[in-house]
C-alpha cells in the first residue's frame, strides 16, 4: 500500500506542474462560515450529517460542514482529486504519509498550520503541544512546517495512575511457565536461561502433559512460541544475551542505545551466541519443531489443550484458557553459566502508539483557515475526543464510576439496547480524524477495559523493574525524503535476510566463522545496512533537537 501511495502522490505531483490548479495562496475571506471536507469514515458508519457530537461542535463554533466521506477507495479518489486542482477546504481522516505531507506542502496544496497553533486560535492544542514536546516533534517536517493536526491513541500506565508512562507495547512477549509441573517436579520458578533449559528437560522426559493433564502420551511440549512474532515470539529469551530484537515499528533490530545512538543487534557478537545457544534447544526438542511454520491459532490450540510447559503471549488467561491459573511469568532469565552473559539480562524496551499528522490537513481553497482550525481544536478537549473515538454520552458512555470518570457500554447493554455489539457501535459512532487520546484520560475521563487494565498493571508492577535501560527509538520520528528512499530500498530486502539467516542457524545449528563473516558482508554491501543506520540516525537526531 505504501508504493501505491508514493506512486500516486508522484502523479499527483506531475499532473499539478502540468495544470498549475493545485497550489497556490488562497484569496483570505475571514467571513467564511461554509466548509467543505473530504475524508473517510468506518465502513459501519452511516457519515456524519446527523452525528450529534459534531453538530453540537459545528453549532458552538458557528460553521457549516459538507461532509464528503466516504470508507473505501480513499487514498486514489483524494490523489486523483488534488491531482485535478479542485480541493475540498481540509482533507480529513485520510491517514496521509509524512512524505504525502511534505510533497503537498511544498508545492503550496496544503498550508502551514504553525502560525494557528496558538492560545487564541486553538489553545487546547496549542497547551498540550507545550506539555508533550514529542506530539509537536512528531507533526514537525523537516522545513519546520506543520501541515497536519496530530492523532493518536496512547494507552500507557499514567492510564492506570501509575507515576511513570509506558506503552502497553513497551515488552509485548510475557513470558510464562506452568508452575503446577514445576511443584510436581519438585523444582523452582527458573531465574536463569540454565535452569529453563533444566525445566524443559523434565517436562520433556516426564511427559508433563500425560502426567498432570491425561493428555496423550508423549504430547508435551516443553517450550512453544512463534519464530520472530510480534508478542508469541522467542525474542525474550536472547535477555539473557543482552538484546531482544522485537518485530518493531521501525524496523526489526533496530535499537536505541542510551548515548543517543542507533544500532543493529542481528550483526553483533552477542547475536551469534545465543543463536548457537539456542540452536542446541532446538535440536533437543525442547523448543516445538513447528516454531517456523505454526500460526497463532495454532499455538493457543496446543496451550488449551494443556501440551504447553512453557510459551509467549500478551497475558496468560488468553493463551491457556481452563489451564490459566496452573501458570506463573517468567521472570527476564539471564545468561549461561560458565559464560561472559552469566548474570546478565536486558530487555530492550519497545515502541508503540506513534503520532499520525495525516488525518487533518487545510488546503489553500480555505478562505479562513482560523474558522476552520477553531472548530477541530475543540476535538482536543478530553471528553469531546472520547465521543467522537467512540460514541456520545448517553449511548456509548452510560454513567460515571465513583470517581467521576466515565464507564463505557457493556456487551449486554449494546445488544439489548441496540441490536449491536459494543464494537460495532463504536464503529457506527466513530468519526475518522485528528482524535488525540493521551494515555491519563483514561484515569481522568474515561475507563479503558479491564483486560487493558490488567496488561498495565502486569508491565509496571513486574516486567518494567526488570528493564535497566528504557531507551527507545522513537515511532514519531520524521524522515526525509531521501531517507524515506532508503529505506523503502533496503529494509524489506535487509530484515529478509536477517530473518531468513536467523532461522536457519536456530534450526541447523549456529553458525561457523566463515558464515558469519559472509553474513556481516551481505547486509553491508547488499543489504545496505550503514545506509539504513544513518537514515534512522539522522531521523532521531532532528527529532531530539525538535523536541
Amino acid at each position: 500500500m505504501k508504493k501505491k501511495v508514493v506512486s500516486l502522490v508522484m502523479i499527483a505531483t506531475m499532473l499539478m506542474s502540468m495544470t498549475a490548479c493545485g497550489g497556490g495562496t488562497a484569496k483570505r475571506d475571514e467571513n467564511q462560515t461554509d466548509f467543505t471536507v473530504v475524508g473517510g469514515q468506518s465502513a459501519l458508519s452511516p457519515g456524519y450529517d446527523d452525528n450529534e457530537v459534531l453538530n453540537k461542535l459545528l453549532e458552538e463554533q458557528g460553521i457549516n460542514i459538507t461532509w464528503n466521506t466516504m470508507s473505501d477507495s480513499l487514498e486514489e479518489q483524494v490523489n486523483i482529486q488534488i491531482a485535478g486542482g479542485d480541493l475540498p477546504d481540509a482533507y480529513m481522516g485520510v491517514g496521509f504519509s509524512n512524505y504525502d505531507l511534505a510533497t503537498y506542502g511544498d508545492d503550496g496544496t496544503f498550508i502551514d498550520l504553525t502560525d494557528y497553533i496558538n492560545a487564541d486560535t486553538m489553545p487546547n492544542l496549542s497547551r498540550i503541544l507545550e506539555e508533550h514536546p514529542e506530539i509537536k516533534a512528531a507533526i514537525t517536517m523537516e522545513d519546520g512546517s506543520i501541515y497536519g493536526l496530530p492523532s493518536a491513541e496512547q494507552m500507557g500506565t499514567a492510564g492506570i495512575g501509575k507515576d511513570e508512562d509506558y506503552s502497553i507495547f513497551s515488552v509485548p512477549q510475557f513470558s510464562m511457565i506452568n508452575k503446577k509441573w514445576l511443584d510436581e517436579l519438585g523444582l523452582e520458578v527458573p531465574s536463569t536461561l540454565d535452569e529453563l533449559h533444566a525445566a524443559l528437560e523434565a517436562f520433556k522426559e516426564n511427559d508433563m502433559a500425560a502426567k498432570t493433564y491425561g493428555a496423550p502420551a508423549g504430547s508435551t511440549i516443553p517450550m512453544s512460541t512463534g519464530f520472530d512474532q510480534w508478542c508469541w515470539g522467542q525474542n525474550i529469551f536472547y535477555a539473557g544475551f543482552g538484546f531482544t530484537n522485537w518485530i518493531n515499528d521501525v524496523c526489526n533490530d533496530l535499537v536505541l542505545n542510551s548515548d543517543g545512538k542507533v544500532d543493529f543487534v542481528c550483526d553483533n557478537e552477542e547475536y551469534r551466541d545465543a543463536l548457537t545457544y539456542f540452536s542446541d534447544w532446538y535440536k533437543e526438542g525442547l523448543i516445538d519443531q513447528e516454531m517456523f511454520s505454526q500460526d497463532d491459532t495454532q499455538l493457543m490450540a496446543k496451550c488449551q489443550q494443556g501440551y504447553v510447559g512453557v510459551s509467549t503471549w500478551w497475558y496468560i488467561e488468553e493463551l491457556m484458557g481452563d489451564y490459566a491459573e496452573d501458570y506463573v511469568f517468567l521472570p527476564v532469565l539471564t545468561g549461561p553459566d560458565g559464560t561472559k552473559y552469566e548474570g546478565q539480562s536486558n530487555v530492550t524496551i519497545r515502541t508503540g502508539g506513534g503520532t499520525n499528522s495525516g488525518n487533518l490537513s487545510v488546503t489553500s481553497a480555505c478562505g479562513n483557515p482560523e474558522a476552520l482550525l477553531s472548530f477541530y481544536d475543540k476535538w482536543y478537549e478530553p471528553e469531546t475526543v472520547m465521543q467522537l473515538q467512540y460514541g456520545p454520552i448517553g449511548v456509548y458512555f452510560k454513567d460515571k464510576d465513583e470517581n467521576g470518570v466515565w464507564n463505557s457500554i457493556t456487551e449486554e447493554q449494546a445488544k439489548s439496547e441496540f441490536g449491536k455489539g459494543a464494537g460495532e457501535l463504536k464503529s457506527y459512532y466513530e468519526v475518522a480524524g485528528p482524535k488525540l487520546i493521551l494515555s491519563d484520560y483514561y484515569s481522568s475521563t474515561f475507563n479503558m477495559e479491564d483486560r487493558a487494565v490488567e496488561r498495565l498493571t502486569d508491565l509496571y508492577d513486574y516486567w518494567m523493574p526488570q528493564v535497566k535501560d528504557t531507551s527507545v527509538y522513537p515511532i514519531d520520528c520524521v524522515f526525509t525524503a531521501d531517507e524515506l528512499e532508503t529505506i523503502d530500498t533496503y529494509k524489506t530486502d535487509f530484515e529478509n535476510a536477517v530473518s531468513e539467516q536467523e532461522g536457519l542457524w536456530i534450526k541447523e545449528g549456529g553458525p561457523t566463522d566463515e558464515e558469519w563473516n559472509a553474513y556481516v558482508e551481505k547486509l553491508e554491501s547488499t543489504c545496505g545496512m550503514q545506509e539504513l543506520l544513518k537514515a534512522y540516525q539522522g531521523a532521531y537526531d532532528r527529532y531530539k533537537e525538535a523536541m
